[in-house]
């Protein structure tokens, strides 16, 4: 005859495969605060780890989580670029599964500045010694305003600043204080530099 015995159950259980949704890059000037960075996915529990391939820009090698705003840092006179890989896991009945990572950017960009010149004493009717602005920053653009024009200069400008005839049609000394700005832009976002004065 047939002889049924006592049943017994199982279960398999798949887990999903999580994922982490885009996260937008971020263009910065030295010392500025970046956006806080919150990740998120369509797998309720994942847990989001994330790596940092340049630790100069202020934000530490590797964490969990979301990233919190910081302070956004360049001391050299060139871009800084971070890329953020980010690896979204899910953990159930002992079993991780490890989604596709995707990657981000915070670019930092450098303080420009414009380096010291000269002032400059001339005669009534003399030439100036033509300006050429200097700085660290590879593409920083310079404007520059002057406070008396009665010396045969605009009252402002960008670029350097080509010899002209000095002009003062009285009978004492007349001076020109001219403030440089240096500016730099990349990626849609302008930094400014401290402004530098000759006259």
């Amino acid at each position: 005859g047939t002889c049924i015995g006592t049943p017994t159950t199982f279960t398999i259980t798949v887990n999903p495969i999580p994922n982490v949704n885009a996260v937008l890059p971020q263009v910065l000037c030295n010392g500025a605060n970046t956006a806080a960075v919150n990740f998120t996915g369509a797998v309720t529990g994942t847990v989001y780890n994330w790596t940092n391939n340049n630790t100069s820009i202020g934000l530490a090698a590797s964490g969990t989580g979301n990233i919190a705003s910081f302070v956004a840092t360049n001391v050299t006179a060139v871009v800084q670029t971070a890329t953020i890989t980010v690896t979204p896991t899910y953990t159930n009945g002992g079993t991780t599964c490890t989604g596709t990572p995707i990657t981000f950017t915070i670019t930092v960009n450098p303080t420009p500045a414009v380096n010291t010149v000269a002032n400059q004493t001339v005669c009534n009717g003399a030439a100036t010694t033509a300006v050429t602005f200097t700085g660290p920053v590879a593409g920083t653009v310079y404007t520059w305003t002057n406070n008396n024009t009665s010396i045969g200069l605009a009252s402002s400008g960008t670029g350097n600043i080509a010899s002209f005839t000095a002009i003062n049609t009285g009978l004492t000394p007349v001076t020109a204080t001219i403030t440089v700005t240096p500016r730099f832009t990349n990626g849609g976002i302008t930094c400014t530099g401290p402004t530098s004065t000759f006259t």
